[in-house]
């Protein structure tokens, strides 16, 4: 199958807007251990010289666990506009500009950073308190985008500056094959889930929800990924949704031009969400977890904030349904992805209450 790099894949600066984030998201699941590593870099306000001008990475690696480092010169970080690749540096070596490296020459030549592509992720990280070192080096096999071939997630109007943040799926599916270094113990792995995205804009979503996974006990060429959230339109703001799954070479999508989509989120612990699209698939969508889940970084008008909270192993229950009303799939898995962010709320979030069609 034929992989198409998805619109927005590269990066999005104009190169004179003062406020300015953009961030991304690569995660890879290690079934035998049960487990997950997401990778989060991200860079704000690049022009430098303004309040929260700077990067950073962020790992939440096994059992929740979380590490992450500030890479304050903007100088350091590059990134490519027509195509996925980017990287930032903590130290600059003088005869090197920053730009993708030979992962060999990288390994010699750079004491803390990462380097990224939609092939590639690279880096080393160390705390300065305690000298532990993270490191990681895998090598992915792109299978899924969005849609088949890959298109915009939000259509041919995120093309348009309407909306803030942006929201673009790289990757719904690959294998990966490499290895990661964390807190002393190296993991080796081959043809490993991976899934990768991206935002950008002026700060994330009012409020907002994600749920992903691509390692499902029943199907091993399954792929899930929903969200949604409060957006900005120019001065006005929205409440929308969207599913999405790959399965077996076909994209079943579920969003707010071709859908109904439903949702019902608790402040945490219970994702719950339903949706018809006009070819007349319906899916419905169960994401829990018992786990007290992990804060992480998100850009806001403040900066990098403590504003939303994640697990890498949800449970997940995914059901999707013919025309005719048959069962398509039925599958579940512990190992997914669940966050909520932004404005904290109370009860439960939902556009209707327990909607089911």
């Amino acid at each position: 199958m034929n992989f198409y790099e998805p619109p927005h894949s590269g990066f999005h600066w104009d190169y004179q807007t003062a406020r300015f984030f953009e961030g991304w998201y690569f995660r890879v699941t290690l079934p035998e251990l049960n487990d997950n590593f997401a990778f989060m870099y991200s860079i704000e306000d690049p022009l430098g010289g303004q309040p929260y001008s700077g990067g950073a990475a962020q790992i939440l690696g096994l059992k929740d666990e979380y590490f992450w480092r500030t890479f304050p010169d903007t100088k350091q970080f590059w990134a490519r506009g027509d195509r996925l690749a980017l990287g930032h540096w903590q130290n600059n070596p003088p005869h090197i500009k920053p730009q993708l490296l030979a992962p060999e020459i990288f390994t010699q030549q750079i004491t803390e950073g990462y380097q990224a592509t939609t092939t590639l992720n690279q880096g080393r990280l160390t705390n300065p308190a305690t000298g532990e070192i993270c490191q990681w080096h895998y090598e992915t096999q792109p299978i899924y985008g969005w849609d088949i071939p890959s298109t915009a997630t939000a259509s041919w109007l995120s093309f348009l500056p309407l909306y803030d943040p942006g929201w673009q799926i790289l990757l719904a599916h690959g294998l990966s094959t490499g290895w990661i270094e964390w807190q002393g113990q190296r993991y080796e792995f081959t043809d490993a889930p991976a899934y990768s995205e991206k935002n950008w804009g002026k700060s994330f979503p009012q409020q907002w929800f994600w749920l992903n996974c691509n390692a499902f006990k029943e199907e091993s060429d399954l792929a899930l990924t929903a969200g949604g959230g409060v957006r900005q339109i120019l001065t006005e703001t929205e409440e929308v949704a969207l599913i999405g799954v790959h399965y077996r070479g076909k994209f079943y999508e579920f969003v707010p031009w071709n859908s109904e989509v439903h949702w019902q989120i608790a402040p945490w612990g219970s994702w719950q969400m339903q949706a018809r699209n006009g070819a007349g698939f319906s899916v419905t969508l169960t994401g829990k977890t018992d786990l007290p889940g992990q804060p992480l970084r998100a850009p806001t008008h403040e900066g990098l904030q403590f504003c939303c909270k994640d697990t890498l192993r949800g449970q997940a229950e995914l059901q999707l349904f013919t025309p005719n009303g048959e069962l398509l799939i039925s599958a579940t898995s512990d190992l997914c992805g669940l966050e909520v962010g932004g404005e904290p709320w109370t009860g439960t979030w939902g556009d209707r209450p327990n909607v089911f069609f």
